[in-house]
């Protein structure tokens, strides 16, 4: 991003009509700057859970704080006014402190707070509240942050009302009972080994559930091989790390689906009744707000943090009792999980919460909502600064 601010300056520069505010991906903050050059309102834009905003941005104090790795450290890091975060939560890139890679979070952490007039975060009160009430009235953690926070989620895209993406998944749904499927993804960017894609079909099948399953092929040792490796070019298809005769097996009552499906659409279908997901952003506000319940699979980036929120605090998803990044999740764990999601009287409560949480959400942004207001504040503070 840093070869790209000569870019946006002569964008800038070149306009007729000046714009009067910058916003920032987290991973532009470096382009701030370019802003002061026309007396420009800057904020940065986190679209992430107010949990790993408030890691990131006291990334630098726990740095000077803490010897050594953070999973290695025998007791959680505490961030002021906020639920401890356990070592092995702790974001992918953060992981290790010798890596440029952590630098550049800590650099990234500073940014939001020196360089910005505020920060925009998706995520909403129901959903966030204790970190965002630590980043807002926490006098320690709001010494640290020292600008202004907004909460203005959840922002996701609009779910196509025509169901005319994906057809033919749409059609097999129309013909399951309501609330008996469970979806299977791992969003765009996320593979599975080749043994754990054997071990998950084999649960599916011991569970008895209904299910459509987005299959990838396993790319390489990394989660997240699927942005780097396109499906053509490796030379197998993903039915063919399949067990033998599942396809068979599970007849009529499941559905794979090579690559891609229309999330979204299949997600807010009457018959899915259950999302085990690999806890993207994106995927769990899109589950929420179809008041699906899920199965908390993280694989890499700030997944772990966001599943943990999931399960521990708001209680409308299960995981595995191993982190699948570490260790194979079995066939009969995993079947477990199925059947107690979809069948089991957790499953019932987690359909509840989840629905009341997918009615928070709602409101959040309705007029006088809690992100309608934080918007408004954003705009105000634009407008009297302009």
């Amino acid at each position: 991003m840093r070869e790209a601010r000569n870019g946006i300056w002569s964008a800038i520069s070149g306009m007729t009509c000046r714009p009067h505010v910058l916003v920032a991906d987290l991973f532009s903050s470096e382009s701030l700057p370019i802003a002061d050059e026309f007396h420009m309102r800057k904020y940065v834009y986190v679209p992430c859970l107010a949990c790993f905003l408030a890691l990131t941005t006291y990334l630098h104090v726990l740095d000077k704080e803490v010897r050594g790795q953070y999973v290695d450290q025998m007791e959680p890091l505490r961030i002021p006014g906020c639920v401890p975060v356990q070592g092995q939560d702790v974001p992918d890139r953060m992981l290790d402190r010798d890596n440029r890679q952590y630098n550049e979070y800590v650099r990234m952490g500073i940014n939001f707070t020196t360089l910005s007039n505020g920060i925009l975060v998706n995520t909403w009160r129901d959903l966030d509240s204790a970190s965002l009430d630590a980043l807002k009235y926490n006098e320690i953690l709001k010494s640290v942050v020292k600008v202004p926070v907004y909460d203005i989620g959840p922002l996701t895209r609009v779910v196509d009302p025509t169901g005319s993406e994906g057809n033919n998944v749409i059609e097999w749904l129309d013909m399951q009972p309501v609330e008996s499927v469970i979806f299977v993804s791992f969003g765009s960017g996320g593979t599975l080994s080749a043994e754990q894609i054997a071990e998950l079909a084999w649960g599916l099948e011991l569970s008895q559930q209904k299910f459509v399953w987005v299959l990838r092929p396993p790319a390489g040792n990394t989660k997240d091989g699927a942005f780097f490796t396109s499906g053509s070019s490796v030379p197998c298809g993903p039915l063919d790390f399949l067990p033998e005769g599942f396809m068979n097996r599970t007849g009529t009552r499941g559905l794979i689906i090579p690559l891609w499906a229309p999330q979204a659409s299949i997600l807010n279908h009457e018959s899915v009744g259950g999302f085990l997901t690999h806890c993207g952003l994106n995927s769990i506000y899109e589950s929420i707000l179809a008041g699906v319940p899920m199965i908390a699979w993280p694989l890499y980036a700030e997944q772990r943090l966001n599943a943990t929120l999931l399960t521990d605090e708001l209680q409308v998803a299960v995981r595995p009792a191993v982190l699948p990044v570490v260790e194979e999740v079995g066939r009969e764990e995993i079947q477990k999980m199925v059947r107690s999601l979809m069948e089991g009287e957790e499953g019932k409560m987690m359909r509840e919460k989840v629905k009341l949480l997918k009615e928070s959400a709602n409101h959040a942004l309705m007029v006088n909502g809690s992100s309608y207001k934080s918007m408004c504040e954003f705009i105000t503070g634009c407008q009297n600064n302009g």
